[in-house]
């Protein structure tokens, strides 16, 4: 029954690894060989360990810079407004102006308008975010062990 047919393949399928001996060596040796590449490529490339940054008073910020300043945040969620109001409240007093998008897009397009003085702030979710200028894209500092 099953047994012997199992048997008689096992017993085929070794015959053909037998007679098909530089396929078989390559079936092995080729994954022993790409663990070796990837093995040798992580010691080549290691992570790097940033060390902690101190705590440094950066001293009063010049107010006149920040006369008609945009920052423009979306999406429009409670969480969103309430840290934007906490950063032009606790920070400025005035010359600060921040406006809310429905969308990247609205967002990108009134970048295009007031580029020398607007800022794009995208929230990912509540705890990451992406700083949007007139000509690239910051990303928030995460740390990160590698690529």
């Amino acid at each position: 029954g099953v047994w012997r047919q199992t048997r008689a393949l096992l017993f085929k399928n070794c015959l053909i690894k037998c007679r098909t001996k530089k396929s078989s060596v390559q079936e092995v040796l080729f994954p022993l060989f790409f663990l070796f590449w990837l093995i040798l490529m992580s010691m080549m490339h290691p992570h790097r360990k940033y060390d902690e940054v101190p705590n440094t008073d950066l001293g009063p910020l010049d107010p006149s810079v920040l006369v008609n300043f945009v920052i423009g945040y979306t999406p429009p969620t409670a969480l969103a407004r309430e840290i934007m109001r906490k950063v032009a409240s606790d920070n400025f007093e005035d010359g600060l102006i921040t406006e809310e998008y429905l969308s990247e897009e609205e967002l990108e397009q009134a970048s295009f308008l007031k580029p020398s003085n607007f800022v794009g702030v995208v929230f990912k979710d509540s705890m990451s975010y992406q700083l949007r200028f007139h000509d690239s894209i910051a990303m928030s500092s995460i740390y990160t062990e590698s690529r």
